[in-house]
């Protein structure tokens, strides 16, 4: 791997197709906009409708790109360095594919998220599954372990296993995917009777809690109460 010095600028896509985007997946573009600049990275959203209305305060987010061409437009001159995050791969991303690779592609995470109101579990849907798509095209794909991640999480990890680089106020050095430290399904307290169960495995921080978007918590616990699907 590359020293500080010579290492090279990545570039994190993510298709989304949906004519809509909500308050939760803003929060992770926003995210993933702000770490992907501070590490010298570009991140892009493609396949953008050209009806969809970007929220202003992610449109002036810096590091954020939206495209409205397919990633298939974009790198199709460039396909053998395009590596799709895919459960269904069967190798794991390593940190020599971050120099095997310069465009990590990211199609959709289908998954869910469980609100449990004292004795109900509600399973609501989320993103649709763009990967298996992207997969028939013969996209090489790479594996992020076992669990579901949240978007922003996806690419938190796939830049720390593929470049020393710092994230955005967390540093890290290049890990292997096994020893990154996670914490799987948090629990998030509403109130004495309530609680929300996310579903997915988030890169844990130095005091044991998961890192999200900055706002993310208190977007769930405010709309708790008139369903966590309004955000999706």
């Amino acid at each position: 791997m590359s020293d500080d010095k010579t290492r090279k600028s990545l570039t994190f896509v993510v298709e989304h197709l949906d004519p809509e985007l909500g308050p939760w997946s803003a929060l992770e573009y926003g995210c993933i906009a702000r770490e992907s600049r501070a590490a010298g990275n570009r991140f892009l959203l493609t396949s953008v409708p050209a009806t969809l209305q970007v929220p202003e305060d992610l449109a002036q987010t810096e590091g954020f790109e939206v495209e409205g061409r397919s990633v298939e437009e974009i790198f199709g001159d460039r396909k053998s360095k395009v590596c799709l995050l895919d459960p269904a791969a069967k190798t794991e991303l390593s940190p020599a594919d971050g120099d095997e690779f310069e465009v990590f592609l990211f199609g959709g995470i289908l998954a869910s998220i469980i609100i449990r109101r004292e004795a109900r579990r509600v399973m609501i849907p989320r993103e649709t599954d763009r990967t298996s798509e992207l997969r028939k095209k013969g996209y090489i794909g790479r594996r992020l372990g076992p669990k579901q991640m949240s978007t922003d999480t996806a690419v938190r990890v796939t830049r720390m296993v593929v470049q020393d680089k710092a994230t955005h106020s967390h540093s890290y050095h290049i890990v292997p995917l096994d020893q990154i430290p996670y914490i799987d399904n948090p629990e998030l307290r509403i109130n004495a009777h309530e609680s929300t169960e996310l579903p997915y495995r988030y890169v844990k921080n130095q005091d044991g809690h998961p890192i999200m978007p900055e706002g993310m918590e208190e977007l769930i616990k405010k709309d708790a109460d008139r369903g966590v699907s309004d955000l999706l």
